[in-house]
């Protein structure tokens, strides 16, 4: 079993990616894809007249201000075109894809938020009316299901809060989640640079492999949306998952020289 997470960060070749899920599955190898779409959200969000709003926790993790309109507009894009587009992509190459967000029978649930603390202008505020949440369970039943019958998912956020409602979640998180819940052995996550960067962004500064143990003192030098994904990779592991791979997603078989060690291999 192999899950892996290709982020919605600019620059990402969404193609490279399908091209290597498409050998894979023909050889036999079950895959679960989750996928972002940051990019494109900002992109429509621009063109909307509704600019994206990052919040910064105190801990410097960073999330998307979610109110109902901007859920809207995170479901378009999520759910609606890159989830389309990617089973598209698949699909063209004999890849028997199925689309599911995590509300699609309760694949990803966990409580909404009843509040958010955020760093404003150099002071901690409490950020109300906000529609996200963390994944805490995983229905992985319906996920075997469709592999065992020869599907492959492909999921995006949003996930199903505990009272029904859509809510937007962390998709490395959430990846790490559905890697422990089906007892992956691998998780591979792909982005737009090659790996944990020791100095973001000098690519020459990467990271090539790091313990368990030291991925709390990596949360110090992992900018911007590394910091999810680092902690993604720790609870994955904490979950049972053998090895997280950070990826690059710009370069031809990405998935197989993750697969392969390139990147940043993280293990127990």
């Amino acid at each position: 079993m192999l899950v892996i997470k290709v982020g919605g960060s600019a620059g990402i070749n969404y193609d490279l990616v399908c091209d290597d899920i498409a050998l894979l599955v023909k050889e036999g190898q079950p895959i679960v894809l989750v996928h972002g779409g940051s990019h494109e959200t900002n992109v429509l969000s621009e063109k909307l007249g509704k600019p994206p709003r990052i919040l910064t926790s105190p801990q410097g993790f960073t999330s998307r201000y979610t109110d109902a309109e901007t859920l809207d507009i995170f479901a378009m894009v999520y759910a609606g075109k890159m989830n389309t587009r990617i089973v598209e992509r698949l699909q063209k190459r004999g890849v028997n894809a199925v689309g599911l967000s995590g509300l699609d029978g309760r694949l990803l649930e966990g409580p909404r938020k009843a509040n958010v603390r955020a760093v404003v202008d150099g002071r901690q505020v409490l950020v109300r009316d906000d529609f996200t949440g963390k994944v805490e369970r995983v229905n992985a039943a319906l996920l075997r299901l469709l592999l065992d019958h020869g599907y492959t998912p492909v999921v995006s956020p949003p996930a199903c809060s505990t009272a029904g409602e859509a809510i937007n979640v962390d998709g490395d998180r959430a990846a790490a989640m559905i890697a422990a819940a089906l007892g992956a052995k691998q998780l591979i996550i792909l982005s737009n640079v090659p790996g944990l960067l020791r100095n973001f962004p000098d690519e020459r500064t990467l990271i090539p492999r790091i313990a368990y143990d030291e991925l709390e003192q990596a949360l110090s030098f992992a900018e911007g949306r590394m910091k999810k994904k680092v902690l993604g990779a720790s609870e994955a592991i904490a979950g049972g998952v053998s090895q997280v791979i950070f990826g690059d997603a710009r370069i031809p078989r990405p998935v197989f020289h993750a697969m392969n060690g390139a990147g940043t291999v993280i293990e127990r």
